[in-house]
Parts: C-alpha cells; structure tokens; sequence
C-alpha cells in the first residue's frame, strides 16, 4: 500500500501542470460547495430566529376560522380563550382597517397586542409610554411607503362588532427595524386594551402568541400552531434553494471529474508499458488497478488540501463580515437579513470532503478497469487489445 501511494504521488508530480489544473477545478468546486450550503444554513439559522423573535414565539394558538391567507376571515375568527390569563400566552386581536395618509386610502391589518408582552422583540413598550390616545408602532417598511415619522398623526377608519364605522387620529409612537416582513407590510399594532374598546370585542382576540413556558391543551374552537409548522414555509423555500443551487455546483463538480476521468484514460493509453512493466515484475492486473486509481483518489486529497489553504481564511472571513443582501430580496415577502453569515457545521465540510473523494475515486477506477483485460505481452509492446 505504501508502495502504491509512493508510485501515485511520484506519477502525479511527474505529470505536472496537467495535475494542478485538476486540482485547482476540483478545490474550487469543493470551497464553492461548501460556501454555497453553508450560506442557505446560515439564512436558514437567521431566519428561523428572527421569525421565533419576531412573530412566532413559542407556537401560535390561532382561532378555528382564522386564516392568514385570507382577510375575510378576521370579521368572524376571534373569540376568548377561558383561562388564557394563568397562561403563558399573548393575545392579539386582528381588524380590518383603513387609513388616510396624505390624502390617499389603503387597506391595512389593524392589531392589538398587550403593550407589557415580553414574548415577542416587537417594542410595545413604547405603546404603555406614549401619552397620546391611541399609540401606534409601524414598521420600517410601513413607515418608508407611507412616508410617516415618530410622533406623526394621521387618519384611521375601523368597524367594530355591529359593522358601524368609525374614525380617529392615531399617533406613531414609534418605528421598528424587522426583517420580518410579515409584522411590518400593511400593518398597524396598537394597544390590545385600546383595540377591545373600539370594536366593542372585550377579551376577544383572533390569536395568542404561547410564551416559555406554556404548555398546549386542546381546547374548542383553537388550533395550535408550533414553531415546526410555522417555519415550515420557510425551510420549504431553503430546500427549494438547496436544490437549485446543487445544479451549479453539480455542473462545476461534472467539469472537473469529467477532467480527472479523461486525465486518466489518457494516462493508461500513453503508461502501456510501464503497466507491462508492473505485471511483468509480479503485481497482479488488480493490483495495477489500485494503483492507477489510488492516482486518481489524490486527485481529491490534495484539492481538499489546497481548497483548505485558501478556503478556511476566506470562509471564516465570509462568516464573520457576512454576505450582503440586496433590498429588493427584502420585498419578496419571506425572511432576509440585510446580511446573512453563512454557518459552516462539521457535517457538511465531512459530507464534502466524502463526496468528493467518493467521487473522484469512482471516475478514476471505471477507466483503470480496462488495465485488467490487457496481455501484459502487449502491455510491454506498447500495444492495446
């Protein structure tokens, strides 16, 4: 076996540039394989957080008719949850609403929270500090499209429980930066206590966000939702992306096993009789076989070497700056950090380095098979059967 790595490393040294070339593709392959994943796991681990921060909580415990998809069902999907008081649970009620900025109409959902809840990072506490009469927090989003600042008032239309309209002016108490789209577009949060009075739905709410410690009881007319299904949105769309994004790294792996493949074909027609030579003096076909595709398996051994001398410093530097995202990304409706750092985990560098050795190895023995039909007569001649 020592023998054989001796041969294999002295006859890829002696081949020289065509070697490195291999090498070159295959690392670059390898680091880019790594980086890609390690990418899609870092906006996984980062969206999956400010999700839980944000909106989700410990799971949701949503009303029976509550559909998110569809804004017809707020007029019916709320209620009150006997007991939700001793329970570690944060109501929020959602209306319908309309609002009058700058002479225009539009549409929003307009939601109650507890002003002292802790469950989520949203800062209601400057609803319970705000002395105006109806405090309202917003979104960065929300705030750039309608062009509102802190301490802006502006006009509100709403219906309470018999559908009578009615108006008034709400003030900004304040703006928050959210990477989640899903509590900042077309959303105005307010005072749950503020809401019940104005709609007339007293202790109602739509849903309750489940704090630490709670723990799920079933309960008539609510559906609990956990942090699993909630997510499961987006890890559907990161698996979608690990898809697509395994086509082009896929591409760029087939190039450079295609390059090792035809490296080695090459190799066994120009190395005729020096494999005469091998049998010649005793090895077995099989044997010449191992040692033509132990050449090959270096081939991984060392791009894994050379990927590491420039891929660590650049990876580790990549996770500690992070990866720029665009702002149109953030308008796509699913969670985007401004930056994403990737998250490089044991198993996918190990998975990696086994990929791409198997796979090396593999390419490099379906053409070395040929080497156990030749006449080792031949062989010596320099002719092939």
């Amino acid at each position: 076996m020592k023998l054989a790595f001796q041969l294999a490393y002295k006859n890829l040294m002696g081949a020289g540039l065509r070697t490195w070339l291999n090498v070159i593709v295959l690392s670059f392959a390898f680091v880019l394989i790594i980086f890609y994943n390690g990418l899609i796991d870092g906006w996984n681990k980062q969206a999956s957080v400010d999700g839980i921060k944000w909106e989700y909580g410990y799971g949701q415990l949503r009303h029976a008719d509550y559909d998110p998809m569809d804004p017809f069902t707020l007029q019916d999907a709320h209620g009150v949850l006997p007991g939700a008081s001793s329970q570690s649970l944060t109501p929020v009620l959602i209306s319908q609403a309309t609002i009058y900025p700058q002479g225009r109409m539009m549409s929003i959902a307009l939601k109650g929270i507890d002003a002292k809840q802790a469950t989520l990072k949203l800062p209601t506490n400057l609803l319970s500090e705000s002395k105006a009469d109806i405090p309202a927090i917003i979104g960065k989003r929300m705030a750039t499209s309608l062009n509102l600042e802190v301490g802006e008032e502006i006009l509100m239309r709403w219906r309470d429980k018999n559908g009578t309209f009615d108006a008034a002016n709400i003030t900004i108490a304040g703006i928050f930066d959210s990477h989640v789209p899903t509590i900042d577009a077309g959303q105005i949060w307010i005072p749950i206590d503020e809401l019940w009075q104005m709609t007339g739905l007293e202790n109602h709410a739509t849903m309750y966000i489940a704090g630490a410690g709670y723990e799920y009881k079933a309960a008539p007319g609510w559906k609990f939702e956990s942090q699993k299904s909630l997510l499961q949105e987006l890890t559907d769309i990161i698996e979608m992306k690990k898809v697509s994004g395994s086509i082009m790294y896929g591409l760029l792996m087939t190039i450079a096993l295609l390059a090792i493949f035809d490296t080695q074909v090459l190799s066994i027609f120009r190395r005729q009789r020096e494999i005469g030579t091998y049998i010649a003096m005793g090895m077995t076909r099989w044997q010449v076989v191992s040692l033509f595709t132990m050449e090959g398996s270096m081939y991984s051994f060392m791009a894994t070497i050379l990927g590491a001398i420039y891929g660590i410093p650049l990876l580790l530097f990549l996770a500690w700056k992070g990866i720029g995202m665009p702002a149109a990304s953030q308008e796509m409706g699913i969670i985007v950090a401004d930056r994403i750092h990737p998250v490089y985990g044991l198993g996918l560098v190990l998975g990696t380095v086994l990929l791409v050795v198997a796979a090396s190895t593999i390419v490099s023995f379906l053409p070395s098979r040929k080497i156990a039909k030749m006449n080792p007569i031949d062989a010596l001649k320099g002719k092939l059967q």
